[in-house]
């Protein structure tokens, strides 16, 4: 006796299909599980056991092999419960083979309970690909995958509900996508707190200005400040003031964290850019992925959103190194025995520090007590080539009290976003059909095109080049601030008023600093 039920596995962001193939010969009684599998798949044999037995079904008596084709991938987790059961029942002749278009996903609990599994938005959309019709899936599981068009996705809470949608004997009823309501029951609110907004901060202007112009141009941003400053206030609310996500962002977004297991029944789709704030004790796998079978660190699971470093020397060397080349392929690859993985990690780079070691330097009322050794220490705690890689440094300074208690209304977080949507829809325009839709991501071809400056703008930038120092990539950063500056200010030439600001810009590039 023999069947074949279709599953699915996921390998890294891939997905591929899944044939379970199981045979039930006469002999001794044996259940083996063969094709690759890892030891959660192995474990499912107790739990199929188990949740026939007690859903007044008969475990057959025989000998029993189960082969998840194709032979020579290697199988992980517990997704092939639901499919082995189903594969098991109809070879022994105990329910009529499913439908060649009808694929199950599923972890089962002792009792026949079906429980979620991470990975089945990249499943359903590769299921979609294949020309599956109907897809079994966990209940907690069915919304993240009812996103996809063209498949019918079946919330299982149990194998008797599944067994009688098979039987005839209930009809299955089908998960439907929300579409727009989705994102107003599933608002997710980023960061720490609800209803961050940029209206609670006190004060800070210029470095309200400088995070408008990152999430204007897309560019990578480094505050420095003394502690308590509010840098982490800020950061938090930097989302907040970021273009709302498109339809193939948040898809793309939800993928790796369902990947990852981190989506919940509460919030199944990322409706809301993400926001990343690793503690500075994270390793190099915990912020660039890895593992025997790798799954997204922090920096995937920023795309779309943004990746915040507090404490930025505190990092350990290897994990901000770790940084450097996903921050300019916005892609990080990893490479084990079982196979290479890419996970996308297109983020907004965001990190704070002090000015040195006791956070004091430049204080307007608290004393530094550190030496010039100690500070030079400190800030050489952070590699040069990830400098490179950050478009805006600026010093955020204590707030003084008059400000604290000031009755002044401050600007919202809508009233920036207006100002930061309007500057991204002029960079849209400009880049279309490119691929490139911000400042920030600008190659030296477009550079030069589009970054035209006029007299007064071309000699302030000479004037501060051979003054202040400037590298060559620090003068990059600096045209690709200034036209963002520009295009908040609507003028499509880049003016000396723009450059002198994004000047402002690069404190950790000046003499002064490396020479204190």
């Amino acid at each position: 006796m023999f069947s074949t039920v279709l599953s699915l596995g996921v390998f890294g962001m891939d997905s591929y299909e899944i044939r379970v193939e199981t045979d039930i010969s006469t002999g001794m009684p044996t259940f083996d599980i063969v094709g690759l599998p890892d030891t959660a798949v192995k474990e499912s044999k107790d739990r199929v056991r188990s949740a026939i037995k007690n859903n007044d079904y008969t475990f057959p008596v025989g000998k029993i092999v189960v082969n998840l084709a194709p032979a020579d991938t290697k199988k992980s987790g517990s997704v092939y419960d639901l499919p082995i059961l189903v594969g098991i029942l109809s070879a022994s002749g105990q329910i009529t083979p499913p439908d060649p278009d009808c694929a199950f996903i599923g972890e089962l609990s002792l009792g026949g309970d079906i429980n979620p599994v991470s990975g089945t938005l990249p499943m359903a959309i590769e299921a979609q690909k294949r020309g599956i019709k109907r897809l079994f899936v966990p209940k907690d599981n069915s919304y993240e995958c009812s996103v996809v068009d063209g498949i019918e996705i079946i919330a299982a809470t149990s194998v008797s509900e599944v067994l009688d949608i098979l039987s005839g004997k209930k009809e299955a009823v089908r998960t439907l996508f929300e579409g727009g309501d989705a994102f107003e029951k599933y608002r997710k609110n980023v960061g720490k707190g609800i209803g961050l907004d940029f209206s609670e901060v006190k004060g800070q202007r210029a470095a309200k200005r400088a995070l408008e112009v990152a999430a204007a141009g897309g560019h990578n941003l480094l505050m420095i400040g003394a502690p308590g400053s509010g840098k982490s206030m800020l950061a938090k609310r930097l989302p907040t003031i970021l273009p709302d996500m498109s339809r193939e962002e948040w898809i793309e977004s939800t993928k790796i964290h369902s990947v990852a297991g981190l989506l919940t029944k509460d919030h199944p789709i990322i409706t809301e850019r993400p926001f990343r704030s690793p503690h500075h004790t994270v390793s190099v796998v915990g912020i660039s992925g890895g593992g025997t079978m790798p799954k997204p660190g922090e920096i995937s699971l920023a795309h779309n959103g943004v990746l915040f470093l507090d404490e930025l020397p505190e990092f350990g060397r290897s994990a901000l190194e770790a940084l450097r080349q996903p921050l300019e392929d916005n892609c990080v690859t990893i490479s084990r025995a079982s196979g290479r993985v890419s996970y996308p990690c297109d983020v907004m780079f965001v990190a704070a520090m002090n000015p040195c070691p006791c956070g004091y330097f430049g204080h307007p009322s608290k004393k530094c007590s550190c030496s010039s050794v100690s500070i030079e220490r400190y800030l050489s705690r952070i590699s040069g080539p990830l400098l490179d890689r950050i478009d805006i440094h600026v010093d955020v300074m204590p707030v003084e009290y008059r400000q604290l208690t000031d009755d002044k209304k401050e600007e919202t977080s809508a009233e920036i976003k207006q100002r930061v949507n309007a500057a991204r829809e002029i960079q849209r325009k400009r880049y279309a059909g490119s691929g490139i839709y911000s400042n920030a991501k600008i190659t030296p071809a477009m550079e030069k095109e589009f970054c035209r400056t006029d007299k007064k703008g071309d000699l302030l930038l000479e004037t501060a080049f051979n003054k202040l120092g400037f590298s060559a990539r620090a003068y990059d950063k600096i045209i690709k601030v200034s036209r963002t500056i520009a295009d908040l200010a609507g003028s499509e030439e880049i003016l000396a008023e723009h450059i002198a600001e994004a000047i402002q810009y690069r404190s950790l590039d000046r003499k002064y600093w490396a020479n204190r």
